[in-house]
This record gives structure tokens, sequence and C-alpha cells, in this order.
């Protein structure tokens, strides 16, 4: 835990554009202080299919979800700097967002596999 999920448009798929925006989701996840580095986890979602108001034509939206706890202006500071990196490494996306959002810890679960 925490989880963050970045959506995109599919024409960042290319080089390592998604690899470089995991990296900074995780960069700024760390640099934050809200959340332990060992527990970040991150993956993408391309979209070659959707629409948005006013010519958008290439997007990056990211979704952290923390377990409950953090101040809003913990969870601020966070979206802010998430958009920040992104923005100045993305220069060219027409569109970045960023939503940090609480999970309920009662309704949360997970299982792990056990290995050797």
């Amino acid at each position: 835990m925490p989880h963050f999920v970045i959506e995109h448009s599919a024409d960042l798929d290319r080089d390592d554009a998604i690899d470089r925006a995991i990296e900074l989701c995780h960069e700024a996840g760390a640099q934050s202080g809200v959340m332990n580095p060992n527990d970040i986890k991150a993956r993408a979602l391309s979209y070659r299919r959707f629409r948005f108001a006013g010519g958008i034509e290439s997007f990056i939206h990211v979704t952290v979800s923390l377990l409950e706890g953090r101040t809003d202006a913990q969870k601020e500071a966070l979206a802010v700097l998430l958009r920040d990196k992104l923005s100045a490494r993305f220069a060219d996306v027409d569109s970045i967002s960023i939503d940090v959002r609480d999970m309920n810890s009662l309704a949360y679960k997970k299982h792990l596999r056990q290995t050797g």
C-alpha cells in the first residue's frame, strides 16, 4: 500500500515515457514523507480511445490510493509534488491531473502469495 495508478493516452506508449512516469510517482511518494517507499505500488493503463473537451489529445491522470490517516495538507502536498514532477518531465502532454484518495482500512484486504 499505497497504490499509484497512472492512466494515460496511448501516444505516451513510446520509448521509456511511462516507465519514467512510474519512477516519478515512486520518487514523489518517497519524498512526500507520508508513506514508506518500500510499500509503494505503481502501475499504468493506456487508453487509445478517449474524449476530452477543449481539444485535449494527450493526458496523464494519476490516482493515488492511501490508507486513511493523512491530513488534507499532506495529501495536497503529495498531489502538488507529483503534478510538478510530471509536468516538468512531460511538458508536451496536454493535461496532467492528480487525485489522492483515502481507502477505508476496514474494507481494504489483500493476499500475498508466500514464496520460497
